[in-house]
């Protein structure tokens, strides 16, 4: 597996890299992002974190917008993870809290009066700082969803089962009482155990761009 993450990880880092603050009108409609996190390396350069893609048509610059700029982690599991992460390095019991989705009607009545607004504001506002001092991101161009779907879990198992792409002693997601974060290196919790990319597939992908 090192060998394909690593010529992966190559071509990730030869496409166009964008940062906060971006011009959503210079990114695809349609396509997967990679993310990367200051201070994670692998390979000899900046090790893939995240591997993310969206379901309905024309989403990608929306779906970057909800983990970038939306402060609201009901609408981004990213974003709900890094929170996840930062409340329990700093050991805050507002943890519980945060891990009630108000997206629904139900959950609002259900929830909505242990919600300590000025609390949750500030956990937000502390994600987008985090993400906006420490992601950076590529993107590949693909139209179809059962297309993008089947790439996205692709690198992200490629990403998971390589011994060389270990997370650093400081990463934040160590912190993260997903399990499966800790110990794949990622911020994800899905798709890890997928079928991998093949050298011909790696090809493949890279006539995407």
């Amino acid at each position: 597996m090192g060998d394909v993450c690593f010529l992966l990880h190559q071509w990730l880092w030869s496409l166009p890299r964008y940062s906060f603050p971006f011009v959503v009108e210079q990114l695809p409609l349609n396509g997967l992002y990679v993310l990367f996190e200051k201070g994670e390396t692998a390979h000899g350069g900046d090790r893939g974190v995240r591997v993310g893609t969206h379901t309905g048509v024309n989403q990608l610059p929306s779906r970057l917008l909800q983990h970038f700029v939306m402060e609201n982690k009901d609408r981004s599991i990213f974003r709900k993870n890094i929170g996840r992460s930062l409340l329990a390095k700093a050991h805050d019991p507002y943890a519980e809290v945060w891990e009630c989705d108000l997206t629904t009607r139900k959950g609002k009545e259900r929830f909505g009066k242990l919600v300590n607004k000025d609390k949750q504001l500030r956990v937000e506002l502390e994600i987008t700082k985090y993400l906006h001092n420490n992601f950076s991101f590529v993107v590949i161009p693909c139209v179809r969803k059962v297309d993008r779907l089947l790439w996205e879990s692709k690198i992200i198992s490629t990403l998971a089962r390589c011994d060389s792409c270990c997370p650093s002693h400081q990463w934040l997601g160590s912190f993260s009482p997903k399990v499966k974060i800790r110990d794949a290196g990622l911020w994800l919790v899905n798709g890890l155990g997928a079928e991998p990319l093949s050298l011909e597939e790696l090809e493949t992908l890279k006539k995407l761009v």
